[in-house]
């Protein structure tokens, strides 16, 4: 089932601005969680989850009131939110984070990832691609899905952070993001990659790039102390500045609290907007809010049980870069 809380034949000036090619989009794709609580196989290698006491029914009770809000609140910011179910069967715990199973790319195609945990492989949803391509042009589907069966995995634009301006496409390596298939993805779509290696405060790699960093039209926020390798730091801010990028630098205890784990969004009047939790906003310091508001309005979201998950605002949204059909 899929509910599109906004009318998708809004002004044509509107829905054709996400056409172009741009960093931000005002469309989005979201999945409403059934059951929603940490999953057990990721919970090795991702710091950011949390153990829970309470039961999975008042998890999934209070975690689809969040998700419900932060809908809202993103409606209210003038973006184009579409919302789809989870189904109840099979269980799939982190469904509320459809970024890292597909991404959507101006040139029409649709990419599918493999992903780590077989508990996440049922999150792909053809139903889902089904009903982008009846309100979006889609040209093409590329599933790399299949490479799982080699132990290979690359979690979409959780693994991928995309600089769509200047096709660089940024991966913190870790066994969420492997070498071979980052040269696939980045051969099959024209990006740049830019490798490195990111370390938390427990001394494993970071799972997923997206949760150190954040590529705006004008602006970076990113983790460079977690960039251990001098040579590979340099090479990150050596790139980010040659495009032109505004760094906004976040401290460990900074990503630890979510804080660039964003998104650039954009409202139905190009208004560029950045999408993250009251709890990122809250880690970052009032000048960093100021440098930051010069670039974009800041659009928070309480989602404190869903972060319990591993993942924020960011991971909540896969976002729509696709031709409307009008």
């Amino acid at each position: 089932m899929s509910i599109f809380p906004l009318a998708i034949k809004e002004t044509k000036t509107a829905m054709t601005r996400s056409a172009v090619l741009t960093q931000s989009t005002n469309s989005v794709l979201m999945v409403r969680p059934c059951r929603f609580y940490p999953n057990p196989e990721t919970a090795s290698d991702n710091a950011f989850q949390a153990r829970v006491d309470c039961s999975v029914d008042e998890l999934s009770r209070v975690g689809r009131k969040e998700f419900d809000v932060a809908v809202q609140k993103l409606q209210a910011a003038g973006v184009n939110v579409h919302v789809f179910e989870d189904t109840a069967k099979p269980e799939k715990p982190d469904a509320v984070f459809p970024n890292n199973w597909i991404s959507t790319h101006h040139d029409g195609r649709i990419a599918l990832f493999p992903m780590y945990s077989a508990l996440r492989r049922q999150e792909r949803r053809h139903d889902i691609i089904s009903e982008l391509r009846k309100h979006y042009r889609v040209t093409e589907v590329i599933d790399y899905s299949g490479l799982e069966k080699k132990g290979c995995w690359l979690e979409g634009t959780g693994s991928l952070v995309l600089d769509h301006l200047n096709k660089i496409a940024y991966v913190s390596l870790s066994n969420r993001s492997d070498p071979k298939v980052i040269r696939r993805f980045t051969e099959d779509f024209s990006y740049e990659p830019v490798t490195f290696t990111s370390i938390g405060s427990d001394g494993q790699p970071i799972y997923h790039t997206n949760v150190m960093m954040c590529i705006g039209t004008a602006f970076a926020l990113v983790g460079l102390e977690m960039i251990l390798n001098k040579a590979e730091r340099r090479q990150v801010r050596a790139r980010l500045e040659r495009t032109g990028k505004d760094i906004v630098e976040l401290s460990p205890h900074q990503i630890e609290n979510f804080a660039g784990n964003a998104i650039e969004l954009h409202n139905r009047d190009g208004e560029k907007l950045l999408v993250l939790s009251k709890r990122a906003i809250r880690a970052l310091t009032k000048e960093q809010c100021v440098r930051l508001t010069r670039y974009v309005g800041l659009v928070p979201l309480e989602l404190p049980t869903i972060e319990l998950g591993g993942g924020s605002a960011r991971c909540m949204i896969a976002t729509i870069h696709l031709t409307p059909r009008l």
